[in-house]
């Protein structure tokens, strides 16, 4: 018998012609989803076809890992060109050598690439090509080692279909069609195989983890847990005598109109909420009730910052069963009790009804080259994607983002909310320049009309300064701020943030950045939340990160001049439940260091609009003009994606490894990852304390890696250089470094600056 894997626990070996025959199945019946099983058939039937070569069937009843191409060095343990040359031979005996060549491609990516991930056609960034690798000898070696083995064997690949089945497949897969499509095409089947690979895999070691998977519940149960939820909070509204208010009126008549709207078709949607206005259980709501009134299999829960996903997986996981909301980011906790087996699992191919994850996990996977982060993209077919802070996606990858949601709305039967109190336009736009020019979405259909809405959750009146082009001193607005008892500045910098939170008393003040991990930020943030119930004095100080969906209500609040909708999201933490007439929202400009060119674009966007008059900056109308204006003076695609993606070099050459790495939303390059041990610097962490452990004597398990994630900072290189060579830190063998120098980190600031002293201000965010 051929092998393709070892032997399991219970000695039995994997037969190959089975696994074939298995993978085929899996993934034709993935890819159906869109109308597609040929590619993905065929794919998985001749993608282990190396295996069969005579070197590669010794090797495996020697090692049980060979089949895992890569681990072991060796040109008989290789066996994925074979499969990728087998379908350019089968198609050059029903097809003229060109559209062989061509439709040969689309498998060759797929198979050539099922381990090593998907490569660049030809050599690019430093990659090697997949077409001087298949042309090399030592490819056609396999192949013909693998056609001997096969013959030996007795056994007989799938064959290939027709000559006029393959060119009606070709059409449907390669017609035209909108930029992006082709590949992305392949992205999604690369998908499939892949999924398929590792399940039947799974299957053959571990039968057991395998059924665990999609124990869930259907996705009409999650529409009726959360509608019952919902007449829940509206019943205990009402027995509190809190229903009329503007707020609650205005949050139950969101709520009903997107379960009205949930019958429209498929397609576009925008959700324009002001903050308060209760968008993130409307929006799940409408989500929910569409797929269920559609058929569509899954809701995927887009949201810019993990400061945010952690909030709001919160909230859902208050409404459903244990482990029914997987939430996959990186901070992710995996300690007992936050998920089960089965939300675990989950997370590798997202089989789940209600994914909650990051803009950073769903863009940056759909521009992936690697099969870890390619193996859940063709589960989003048949979705309804919710993009949270729709204003959040990054304009540097926006045009590459677009191409795509318009290539899933087109093939791959989605529908799109974009939701937002501060809704970007992202529809087409010409200009002079080509690179500031926007292949935007259809034009989307408003859930809820927002200037009524708008209108009746008016809460705050923004203050503009006489002059946006003078300086506010951190001293002057110390003062100003101590003439309130409750009030929150936002700053733009980490620098602004420390110096201005250092002039204010110690008791009352609390101080929000990024160099604070997630667990302390989320700890004084709970704190914030409970002095504001309290009523007690309290001034908080914090960097843009406090705008992210942070609920706290404030009854004045000054921002640093910046982008509008940041303007308005500072608006967002004023007055939220309506319990003055109005609240005041004060805009300060503090000088932006050169390096932050984004934020200082969006701060000059806002003051060339406020010179050519904005009589309302809180209404969609000014939203409108503001985007406009912003994306205009952008690259909207400055590393330059589209260009590895659409074919310029020819029909089906495709650079999906160098578009994989340059397409990353965070970019750390050159930056490393810091363990806080928090346990040692403030109650309530007792917990990290036998993890630190663990990480030290040597584990590197993966669970046991997310369930530090939260007391992880990502640092740059200069910076753990200062720490090395003072040594303030130890490397871990997991590749963490642990902070060792408690003085390092302060607990009101976080991470200090280079050389501790606070006086050095050289952190920015």
């Amino acid at each position: 018998m051929l092998i393709a894997h070892s032997q399991n626990d219970d000695k039995d070996w994997h037969g190959l012609m089975a696994h074939l025959g298995k993978v085929a199945t899996l993934a034709a019946e993935f890819s159906s989803a869109w109308g597609d099983t040929l590619w993905a058939g065929l794919a998985g039937a001749w993608h282990d076809l190396g295996k069969a070569r005579p070197g590669f069937q010794r090797h495996i009843r020697r090692n049980p890992d060979a089949h895992i191409e890569g681990r072991a060095p060796g040109a008989e343990k290789t066996h994925s060109a074979a499969g990728a040359l087998h379908a350019r031979a089968e198609f050059e005996r029903l097809l003229d050598a060109r559209s062989a060549d061509a439709l040969a491609r689309v498998l060759q990516y797929l198979i050539a690439g099922h381990h090593a991930g998907l490569a660049d056609w030809q050599p690019q960034d430093g990659h090697g090509g997949l077409a001087p690798r298949l042309a090399d000898a030592a490819a056609k070696t396999e192949y013909d080692e693998a056609l001997r083995g096969l013959a030996e064997a007795g056994e007989t690949l799938r064959p290939s279909p027709d000559a006029a089945t393959l060119i009606a497949a070709a059409r449907a897969l390669l017609g035209p069609s909108e930029p992006m499509a082709h590949s992305l095409a392949l992205r999604m089947l690369f998908s499939a195989l892949v999924d398929a690979d590792f399940l039947d895999t799974e299957s053959h070691f571990d039968a057991d983890k395998a059924n665990r998977r999609a124990n869930f519940p259907p996705i009409a149960r999650y529409a009726e847990q959360l509608q019952a939820h919902l007449a829940g909070l509206a019943s205990r509204v009402q027995a509190g005598g809190q229903a009329g208010t503007p707020v609650m009126r205005a949050r139950a008549q969101v709520q009903q109109a997107c379960l009205a709207q949930a019958a429209q078709p498929p397609g576009v949607f925008t959700l324009t909420v002001p903050t308060g206005g209760g968008k993130t259980l409307s929006s799940l709501a409408f989500a929910l009730e569409h797929a269920r009134r559609h058929g569509l299999r899954r809701v995927v829960y887009a949201i810019p910052y993990t400061s945010i996903i952690e909030q709001t997986a919160s909230v859902f996981a208050g409404i459903f069963d244990d482990g029914q909301v997987i939430e996959h980011h990186s901070q992710a906790e995996g300690a007992p009790g936050s998920d089960t087996t089965a939300s675990r699992l989950a997370c590798e191919n997202w089989d789940a009804p209600l994914i909650v994850t990051t803009n950073v996990q769903l863009f940056e996977s759909l521009f992936a080259a690697s099969t870890s982060r390619c193996r859940k993209l063709h589960r989003l077919a048949g979705s309804v994607i919710v993009l949270d802070e729709a204003q959040m996606l990054p304009p540097e990858f926006l045009q590459p983002i677009l191409d795509t949601l318009n290539v899933l709305l087109a093939r791959y039967r989605i529908s799109l909310v974009l939701c937002t109190a501060t809704q970007p336009v992202l529809t087409s736009r010409r200009a002079f320049d080509p690179c500031q020019a926007l292949r935007g979405l259809p034009a989307p259909r408003a859930i809820v009309e927002p200037g009524p809405l708008f209108d009746a959750l008016r809460r705050t009146e923004i203050h503009w300064p006489a002059d946006l082009n003078t300086v506010t001193e951190l001293p002057a607005l110390a003062e100003r701020l101590l003439q309130e008892p409750r009030a929150l500045a936002i700053l733009s910098t980490r620098a602004d943030a420390m110096e201005l939170a250092k002039l204010l008393p110690r008791d009352s003040t609390r101080h929000l950045s990024a160099a604070m991990c997630g667990a302390h930020r989320a700890q004084v943030i709970a704190e914030v939340r409970e002095l504001l119930k309290a009523q007690v004095p309290l001034h908080v100080v914090s960097t843009q990160l406090i705008e992210a969906g942070v609920d706290v209500d404030f009854p004045v609040v000054w921002r640093a001049l910046a982008g509008l909708d940041s303007i308005a999201q500072a608006a967002g933490r004023c007055n939220r439940e309506g319990r003055r007439a109005r609240g005041d929202v004060h805009v300060i400009v503090r000088p932006i260091p050169k390096p932050l060119a984004l934020l200082r674009n969006a701060a000059d966007t806002t003051r060339s609009l406020h010179a050519e008059g904005l009589p309302d900056a809180l209404a969609p109308a000014a939203f409108e003009r503001y985007f406009q204006a912003f994306y205009a003076k952008q690259d909207l695609d400055q590393h330059r994606i589209a260009e590895l993606l659409d074919e310029r070099s020819g029909p089906m050459e495709f650079s999906f490894r160098s578009a994989a790495d340059r397409f990353r939303l965070i970019d750390d390059e050159g930056q490393v990852s810091l363990l806080i041990p928090l346990n040692r610097l403030m109650d309530g962490h007792d917990q990290l304390a036998p993890l630190i452990a663990k990480l030290e004597a040597g584990e590197a398990d993966r669970w046991l890696l997310r369930s530090v994630q939260r007391y992880v900072l990502t640092i740059r290189q200069h910076q753990l250089n200062d720490l090395l060579s003072s040594g303030a830190v130890k490397g871990l063998a997991c590749g963490l470094y642990l902070l060792e120098d408690d003085t390092r980190y302060d607990r009101r600031f976080g991470l200090l600056p280079r050389g501790n002293p606070l006086d050095a201000m050289t952190l920015v965010q």
